[in-house]
């Protein structure tokens, strides 16, 4: 999603609707993955988003059509708060406990709700987050004004030897099972949907991309993603900004373009 198929101002490209539509027409899934929350990917798919498989939470839930669950790999109630109380210590940083029901945050500062509220269509505002018990923990998502990256990650090394800490962005970084990844999500849905690798294709720009690299056949880095993603990937394909995944996507399956409304192809 983010820095994948949408683009830096956070829209979706116009022609992707029709695009999934033809799609689908064609007996081809579209699968959105993201660390985004389930019910944010629900609500910017709108109307499509029955026709689709989600994988989000960076992989750790995994939800067909209709709110089916195909697959879950969640956190333990008690590493989560763990990683909270080590976040508390990290002044430029908040962390996110995201649920399967609901994500949620105890940080109250407007910039910081403001960037949650972006990518958590189900968020609740509460005053302890060692408190929260009635959700399972798919992961620990911090959000770091200063850098994920150089900043947040390094103090979490604790957690390396059991889970994952996996930096999602610039400023995000995640806290997850050992064994959650895009990548096994994606197999996941591979075998859900029997289809193999080779018939797979896969867009990504961040660490967090790296595992769903390997699995597909087609797996491609966004020209504006992490270098190290680069070297993972099969292919590169145009930047977000520039309309990246559908063009790539109708070029290797030799779809044609749009038609605008003057009648010609859209650029």
């Amino acid at each position: 999603m983010d820095g994948t198929l949408v683009d830096d101002a956070k829209e979706m490209p116009d022609d992707l609707w029709p695009l999934i539509d033809e799609l689908h027409a064609r007996a081809i899934a579209f699968c959105p993955a993201s660390g985004r929350q389930y019910h944010n990917l629900v609500r910017e798919f709108g109307e499509h988003a029955g026709g689709l498989v989600f994988i989000a939470e960076s992989g750790a839930y995994v939800v067909g059509g209709g709110g089916r669950e195909i697959s879950s790999d969640c956190l333990g109630l008690e590493v989560a708060k763990k990683v909270v109380r080590v976040v508390r210590g990290i002044r430029e940083a908040g962390a996110v406990l995201c649920g399967k029901r609901s994500a949620y945050i105890e940080r109250r500062d407007g910039p910081f709700v403001e960037e949650c509220t972006r990518y958590y269509a189900r968020l609740r505002l509460v005053e302890d987050l060692l408190r929260v018990e009635d959700d399972e923990v798919c992961k620990v998502a911090i959000y770091d004004f200063a850098s994920g990256e150089h900043n947040t990650a390094p103090r979490l090394e604790e957690f390396r030897t059991a889970h994952q800490v996996v930096v999602s962005g610039p400023h995000w970084v995640d806290v997850l099972s050992r064994s959650a990844s895009k990548g096994r999500a994606l197999r996941e849905v591979q075998q859900a949907l029997r289809v193999t690798a080779d018939q797979t294709m896969a867009f990504g720009d961040f660490l967090n991309d790296l595992e769903m690299m390997d699995a597909a056949a087609w797996s491609f880095a966004m020209a504006n993603a992490h270098a190290v993603l680069k070297e993972r990937a099969r292919f590169v394909a145009p930047a977000n900004n520039a309309n990246g995944v559908v063009r790539t996507i109708r070029a290797v399956l030799g779809l044609e373009p749009p038609v605008s409304s003057r009648g010609v192809p859209a650029p």
